[in-house]
Formats: structure tokens, C-alpha cells, sequence
């Protein structure tokens, strides 16, 4: 039986509350030779709302690790004051660990000043002349912690995040999603001065996301989360740590709440962009104006038969000198202006509104999909699918691409049809390849099938999913969020008359999200999407939905 920590262990927490912080200054982290964080400064104070945002790989994980202690930084300084509770995305079920472990120390600190608040008053009864000061100590700390009510706190968050009750459960026997409701309700329920969490929303179902954002804004102390869920952060989120690459190579700090943080951030790069291209402009003009000047000097200023020498020296000063300046300009023209990262580009589809694409009749799937269910789709249609987990919307998704075969019911698909579906899991590739090489395989293939004409392809650039660093990235090194971007890339690659997205915003960054949102309502393709996502689900509220009802359990 693995012990479980002992309240006496635990001291006393030292006064903090209002004055509890976190405070990096100009935090610096290298990994392999990579620059994981470049001069960040964040303070994370008693009443602080701040969510870390980024791209996959932009360090987000990192510098919550350095905020908790858990990662020293190459450079820069931290310094804490209060209690600091940290959820990590995983947790590791080490031997002999259970429930009663995690439950056990989120309410060491509210035991011990429990136990040391009895132990005192029993001190004054038998007229301690010293107990007086402990006593006061005690009191202090129970009512900061509100030790009284922590058992029953751990236990809501318990109930209400579907996490196991079991004080006696293994960890080793839960799901990685089990582990991490059971760590996250504790942490929930203890109470911290500051909360630093990294994708709570993971593995937790739409009552579990209500509860998480109610205590989230009910939280007395600071928080610092990052999150993929744009409903969350337009909730709980009043600044913005953006991570995600600037002109100047600096980490952005906004203010003002989520739309606030996407205006600022779409302004900057609407600079950026602009800046980019007039100094790429001014660049290609030198270049030009040297190139002429030098074409000049081999052929163009000598002039026609029967011209005298003494004609011909007196003007060849004057281009050589032409030709010097126009070299001295362009070297002397800065290119300080970075190439701004990809941004979304969905290609057009040639697909005509209404052309008929789909025919569902009456389709089931027995034990993932009750029927019967029917769906029409023709060029240009929407479609929002909805439903709770095990209600068939992956099956529904999945037989309306060809990829399974209905128990019940028929699926015609129009001949030519271009039906592309992007499941919920990643794909599975050749881990030795690069995103690249993956990409022009699998165009080549639909080249080769008939599906796409030469001149209809579209490079893996011309899409801006991912920039040139990722696409040169081996498959098996590449971050979810990276290869979820490379499975929609691929989606794309077919110029499809109809797309079938399963959970689209699964690892995906919630600017990315965005602009896809965007993309989904103006491109002339169908699109249909399955999601659990409430932002999303509140931005397409105006499409035609299906609601599926709760699939039969299989028998046993």
C-alpha cells in the first residue's frame, strides 16, 4: 500500500494572498542548439488573467515550467511568492500510486493547518502561555486555504469532472485522460495562490469544460493558462503572452481580452506584411536598375557607325559611373525586415453551387451509428454535425467519405466528386520523411489517378500551413499540431468539391482556428464539420446541423 503524505510534513504556508507572484525577466531557454525562448518577461500577479499563446513548438509549455520551478533558464531571473499549482498535459502513473496519492497531497497543506490549529487551542486549554502565537498562526492559514471546506472542494471537482472517486484506484489501471481529470480536480480543489495550467480542457467533456471555466473565473488568486480552446480563453483570459514569431524576433504582450489580442496581433502583421513587401519591392528595383546599368555598359551606350573616338570615350565615363552608383545603392539597401510565417490559403474547389455531390438514405452502422440517418450535399452546402461522444458523428463522417461501409442504408456519390475527409487522429506517414516529401507523394498520386490535372496543383507553400522549417521536418519529429496542419494540407492538396472535418480544431492554435473558420464559411467547396469545439460551434451556429442521438451500447 503506497503511504500517503503525512499533514505534519507539510508546513504551514507562508503569508502571501494579494501580494502572491510570479515574475520573469527577459527568460532565455535553449534546447539542442534550438532557441526554445528568446528574452520573455512575464509577471503573473495575485489578480492576473493571462493566457500563453503560440504555435506548437513556440514554448508555451516551456515557460510555464520555468514560471512553476521546474526548468532552470539559460538566462534571465524568476522570483515567487505564495503557492503555485501547476497542471501538466500528462501525467505519469508511477508504481504504487492512487487516486488517494493525488487527493491525499492536494489537501496536505489544509490538513496540517488543521491538525496545527487543534494542536494549538488544545495548547491554550492546558494554559500554554506560548501557544497564543501558533494558535493565531494556524488560524491564519486555515482561513487563507479555507482548510474546512477542501475535502469536500477536491470531491465536487471530482463528481463534476468525471474523474475517478476511488481513493484505492491504481493510477497505473486509469486512462491518461482519467489520470489527468483526477490531477486537475485536485488542483481545483486545493487552494493555490497561483494556477498555472497547460491544456486543461484536454479530456474533458462539455460538463467538465462549464465547471473548469466557472472555477477558473471564480478563482480568487492569479492564473496563467494555455489553451488551444478559444472558448476558454475569451472566458477566463484578459492578456495575452503571444509566443508566435514578430518582426522584431521579440514575445507580444496584449491587453484588453481575446478580440482585442486578434486585432492588435492582425494589424502588426498586416505591418509586417507590408513593410516585407515594400522593402522585397525596393530590392528587386535596385536589382533591375543595376542589371540595365550593366547592360548598358557592355552594349547600349556605344553608339552607331561612323561616331568618333573621341565621341565614344567622352560618354563611357559617364555609364561606368551610372553603373557604380546603382551597385553602391544596392548594397547599401537593408533587407532588415523578416519573411512573415505562412497564413492560411484555402484553393477554389470549380465546384458550382448546387452540383450534386452526396446522397445519403437511411444509413446506419450497428453499434456506432443509429439510423436511420440521411444527408444530402451539394455543392456549396453546409453542414454542422452534433452530438454527444458515442453518438456516430466520426462513423456519419467516415461513411460519407467511402471510407465505411454502411450495415444499413446506401451512399451515392457523384461521379467525379472530389470527397476528402481530415479524421481526429493524425494520419499515419512514413516517420522517416519530411512533411515535403510526404505532401508531393501523395499530389503525385493524385496526378497519377486522374484525380488532379498537372497545372490544378498546388505546392505545400502555397497553402501557408506550414513554413519552411516544418516542412522540411522528418514526419516522426513533428509536433501534433504540426502534423494536423500537414493532414490538412494533404486534405487541400485535392481541391476538394466536398470536405469532411472530424474535430478540425484539435491541436490547432487558436489564430489558425480562427483563420480556418474564415475559410470555411467563404470557400465555394461543401464542408461539413463534426465538433465538440463551443467557439466553433458558436461561430457556424448559423449553419443547418444534425443532431445525432446517443448510439445503442453494443451487447456483450
Amino acid at each position: 500500500m503506497n503511504p500517503t503524505p503525512t499533514p505534519r510534513a507539510v508546513s504551514l504556508p507562508v503569508e502571501a494572498g494579494g501580494s502572491a507572484h510570479v515574475r520573469a525577466e527577459r527568460i532565455t531557454v535553449t534546447r539542442a542548439s534550438r532557441r526554445v525562448l528568446t528574452d520573455v518577461s512575464v509577471t503573473v500577479s495575485a489578480r492576473s488573467r493571462i493566457a500563453v499563446v503560440g504555435e506548437n513548438g513556440r514554448g508555451k509549455t516551456t515557460l510555464l515550467h520555468v514560471l512553476a520551478g521546474l526548468l532552470t533558464p539559460d538566462a534571465g531571473t524568476v522570483q515567487r511568492s505564495g503557492t503555485i499549482g501547476l497542471a501538466r498535459q500528462e501525467l505519469a502513473a508511477r508504481g504504487g500510486e492512487t487516486v488517494g496519492t493525488l487527493t491525499s497531497a492536494a489537501l496536505a497543506a489544509s490538513n496540517a493547518a488543521l491538525e496545527a490549529l487543534d494542536a494549538a487551542t488544545a495548547a491554550l486549554a492546558d494554559g500554554d502561555p506560548a501557544a497564543g502565537e501558533r494558535y493565531a498562526t494556524a488560524l491564519e492559514a486555515a482561513t487563507r486555504l479555507d482548510a474546512w471546506d477542501a475535502e469536500r472542494r477536491v470531491d465536487v471537482a471530482l463528481e463534476a469532472l468525471g474523474a475517478c472517486t476511488d481513493r484505492a484506484r491504481p493510477l497505473s489501471t486509469l486512462s491518461v485522460g482519467q489520470r489527468y481529470r483526477v490531477r486537475l480536480a485536485c488542483l481545483l480543489g486545493a487552494h493555490h495562490d497561483i494556477l498555472l495550467l497547460d491544456e486543461p480542457t484536454n479530456h474533458l467533456d462539455a460538463d467538465g469544460l462549464d465547471f473548469l471555466t466557472r472555477r477558473l473565473r471564480g478563482h480568487d488568486g492569479g492564473l496563467a493558462v494555455v489553451s488551444h480552446d478559444r472558448a476558454l480563453l475569451r472566458e477566463v483570459a484578459d492578456r495575452f503572452v503571444d509566443l508566435d514569431p514578430t518582426r522584431d524576433g521579440l514575445p507580444r504582450l496584449y491587453s484588453g481580452g481575446y478580440d482585442a489580442w486578434q486585432d492588435a496581433r492582425r494589424r502588426e502583421r498586416e505591418r509586417w506584411e507590408q513593410e516585407y513587401a515594400e522593402q522585397q519591392a525596393e530590392h528587386g528595383r535596385l536589382q533591375e536598375a543595376v542589371s540595365k546599368a550593366r547592360d548598358r555598359l557592355s552594349t547600349g551606350w556605344r553608339p552607331g557607325k561612323g561616331t568618333g573616338k573621341h565621341q565614344r570615350q567622352s560618354r563611357a565615363p559617364g555609364v561606368v559611373q551610372a553603373l557604380n552608383r546603382q551597385q553602391a545603392a544596392l548594397r547599401a539597401h537593408r533587407i532588415d525586415v523578416p519573411q512573415p510565417p505562412p497564413a492560411l490559403r484555402w484553393p477554389l474547389s470549380d465546384v458550382r453551387a448546387g452540383t450534386p455531390l452526396v446522397r445519403a438514405q437511411g444509413v446506419a452502422v450497428d453499434g456506432r451509428l443509429a439510423g436511420p440517418v440521411d444527408v444530402v450535399l451539394d455543392g456549396g452546402d453546409r453542414l454542422l454535425v452534433t452530438g454527444g461522444n458515442g453518438a456516430g458523428k466520426s462513423t456519419l463522417l467516415a461513411v460519407l467519405a467511402g471510407a465505411l461501409r454502411p450495415t444499413g442504408g446506401l451512399v451515392r456519390t457523384a461521379e467525379g466528386a472530389r470527397v476528402v475527409r481530415v479524421a481526429q487522429e493524425t494520419a499515419s506517414h512514413d516517420p522517416g520523411l519530411t512533411a515535403r516529401e510526404v505532401y508531393t507523394r501523395h499530389v503525385g498520386r493524385l496526378v497519377t489517378e486522374g484525380v488532379l490535372r498537372t497545372a490544378d496543383t498546388v505546392p505545400l507553400g502555397g497553402l501557408g500551413l506550414l513554413d519552411a522549417e516544418a516542412a522540411h521536418t522528418p514526419v516522426g519529429r513533428m509536433s501534433q499540431g504540426q502534423q494536423r496542419r500537414l493532414d490538412l494540407a494533404l486534405a487541400l492538396a485535392a481541391r476538394p468539391g466536398l470536405i469532411l472535418l472530424d474535430e478540425p480544431t484539435n491541436h490547432l492554435s487558436p489564430v489558425l482556428v480562427d483563420d480556418l473558420t474564415r475559410a470555411l464559411r467563404d470557400t465555394d467547396a461543401a464542408v461539413v464539420v463534426a465538433t465538440h469545439d463551443r467557439q466553433l460551434l458558436h461561430d457556424l451556429a448559423d449553419w443547418p446541423r444534425l443532431a445525432l442521438g446517443a448510439a445503442t451500447p453494443p451487447t456483450a
